[in-house]
């Protein structure tokens, strides 16, 4: 098992918060980290959400149960004072049906957090319903809270069919996604797998335009599980590890 995930779902499931609560994976181990994510906003303009105090009595996406987006967005809506089913209704589709939903009037917005620029989101500011991507700010407390977040800006230059492309960027907060695995997962896989990206990092980058800011050093930041031994053993063979 290896996958990419962003930090905070990370963090609470290796300790078993939130809607892990009770059952932590403590099997979860850190490989490498990625590039950095945006917590996304999209809304409909018609629906006049222009801040994320604005969808109360709305209908917003939250993501799919357990799914790092729907963490993203509960924490965002806690730090306003707003609450599913009661200030608004949540939905809990995947990242993957919100635009199309959106569009089609069943939803009035939706989270997602990712790599900017993303085909969900092209395709949600790209429709016959215009959208915009709404800015996420005062989250001192939640970047407090949670120092995983920092704050971070989506460039609108990559959305130029969204209702407010001209603004140049939206504020927002984010974090970096990260490639995790099993402790179970022999140690000369994870080994052969960093290895390989390491090496040849420049062909690792152009595979998606969010990865463009990745460096070797950057690999080993924000690290909230416990590494596993085979990327442990070739970062401190590679020098970039103590």
């Amino acid at each position: 098992m290896a996958q990419a995930v962003n930090l905070t779902r990370v963090d609470t499931i290796y300790k078993g918060i939130g809607d892990w609560e009770g059952k932590p994976v403590t099997k979860l181990r850190f490989v490498f980290a990625l590039a950095p994510e945006a917590v996304t906003f999209v809304a409909a303009e018609d629906s006049g959400i222009k801040s994320v105090k604005d969808v109360k009595g709305k209908v917003i996406n939250l993501g799919d149960p357990g799914s790092g987006n729907r963490i993203n967005a509960l924490q965002v809506f806690k730090e306003v004072g707003l609450e599913p089913g009661k200030d608004f209704r949540g939905e809990g589709l995947k990242p993957a049906d919100a635009p199309h939903t959106l569009q089609d009037g069943r939803i009035d917005g939706f989270f997602y957090t990712l790599g900017h620029p993303n085909g969900n989101i092209k395709e949600a500011t790209a429709g016959k319903r215009k959208c915009r991507i709404v800015p996420i700010t005062g989250m001192d407390n939640l970047l407090k809270e949670c120092p995983y977040y920092s704050k971070t800006t989506i460039d609108m230059s990559q959305y130029p069919d969204a209702s407010n492309a001209a603004d140049g960027s939206v504020e927002t907060i984010g974090m970096l996604a990260t490639f995790v695995t099993s402790a179970d997962t022999p140690d000369d896989i994870v080994y052969a797998i960093t290895k390989e990206v390491v090496e040849n990092l420049d062909e690792f980058k152009k595979l998606h335009p969010a990865l463009e800011s990745i460096t070797k050093e950057s690999l080993l930041e924000g690290r909230t599980a416990p590494f596993h031994p085979g990327a442990e053993k070739y970062f401190k063979e590679a020098g970039l590890l103590k």
